[in-house]
């Protein structure tokens, strides 16, 4: 798993999950919307950057306008009562994001008559990247919805005029956003690669200048315990804090620091600077990594009401994702840990691995440059 990570492409894990966010408005018949679709997303489908020198400039977007506003759109249907709501483009803006440039499509179309249930079909880059989400923002008249589709939901289908059945109350919004504080861990590989650093030396001990064999499950075990208490607490903390507007740091930096946070975590592996108290190091760190948790929620500029019931799902997401993840690595650490392959291989060249791609995303995020 640690060399899976470790040799993946460090420019295709170096950014945090590929999301865009759809507003939908409907007044009686008429539906307006903006989308927000991140520009290297389209960059890699479309092809934007022309001459090839990593920048996306406005003429390169605005020359292939039309393509742009066809792909979308051949990716998004709305319906109201099993008719098509047509849409179409009337302006294409670029909006900065906590994550980078965006282009921004304003939207408006209309239904045959005023919809009782508006069904939606999402599909933005199914054929190049599954991991993609779109974040949906519904308002029509007493209904308000928030929505994740993509992936294995594309289609969501939802009742209007103020009633609200099982697909769209908000239990199914919990539901949603539990899946996307899921899928974004398993997907954040620098905040996975920091926690699985933290957690290879706990079935070992360091004796002198040597790593030797933990003989105490119990001391492992609340080894483990400590690091990702202390993790969770403190990415908690600064996720809330971040998504409810306190406190705000540039995504840039706060990226940055991330990726440096995985490579001390992972050079202490290789060179110990600190043997004992990594919960230490987990909170100190975590409280960063609670800043790139916050980006996507922040991103979708939902109400505060609607904010708070995500944050919780969203969050509760992450704590359940970090978990099996732990649950696991932690067991097969254990049983390989008298092995000289996990101390030298595991642990040594594993860490310097994760030391080096970790690298290169501080590399690219610091610089705004692309390695890979």
């Amino acid at each position: 798993m640690l060399a899976m990570l470790a040799l993946a492409p460090a420019g295709a894990l170096a950014h945090k999950a590929s999301d865009a966010y759809l507003t939908l408005r409907l007044r009686g018949a008429d539906v307006s919307a903006q989308w927000d679709i991140a520009l290297r997303d389209l960059d890699f489908v479309l092809q934007l950057d022309g001459d090839g020198d990593g920048a996306i400039r406005w003429g390169e977007v605005t020359a292939q306008r039309a393509t742009i506003e066809a792909y979308a759109l051949g990716h998004l249907r709305v319906a109201g009562d099993g008719r098509a709501c047509p849409l179409a483009a009337h302006d294409l803006l670029i909006d900065d994001h906590s994550d980078g440039a965006y282009a921004v499509l304003m939207l408006a179309g209309r239904c045959a008559t005023p919809p009782q249930r508006l069904d939606l079909d999402y599909t933005l880059f199914d054929q190049t990247d599954p991991l993609h989400r779109g974040l949906v923002r519904l308002e029509a008249g007493q209904t308000k919805a928030t929505l994740i589709l993509g992936g294995d939901g594309p289609h969501r289908s939802i009742a209007l005029q103020g009633r609200l059945d099982r697909d769209q109350g908000p239990f199914t919004q919990i539901r949603d956003f539990i899946e996307s504080g899921i899928w974004h861990i398993w997907t954040g590989f620098d905040h996975l690669l920091f926690l699985i650093s933290l957690l290879l030396p706990a079935v070992l001990r360091r004796e002198g200048r040597h790593w030797v064999v933990q003989e105490s499950f119990q001391a492992a075990l609340i080894d483990i315990i400590k690091i990702v208490s202390a993790f969770t607490l403190a990415h908690s903390l600064t996720l809330a804090m971040a998504a409810l507007g306190v406190i705000s740091l540039p995504s840039r930096l706060t990226e940055s620091m991330i990726a440096a946070s995985v490579v001390l975590a992972s050079l202490n592996n290789v060179w110990p600077m600190v043997t004992a108290r990594l919960w230490a190091v987990a909170f100190l760190f975590g409280l960063i990594h609670g800043f790139g948790f916050a980006n996507v929620l922040r991103d979708m500029a939902l109400g505060r009401g609607g904010l708070l019931l995500t944050l919780f799902s969203f969050n509760l997401g992450v704590e359940l994702g970090q978990i099996a993840v732990v649950a696991a690595v932690m067991p097969l650490a254990w049983m390989m840990r008298a092995r000289p392959v996990y101390r030298r291989g595991v642990m040594l060249a594993g860490s310097g691995a994760i030391a080096a791609v970790a690298m290169m995303w501080l590399i690219e995020r610091a610089f705004d440059v692309l390695i890979v």
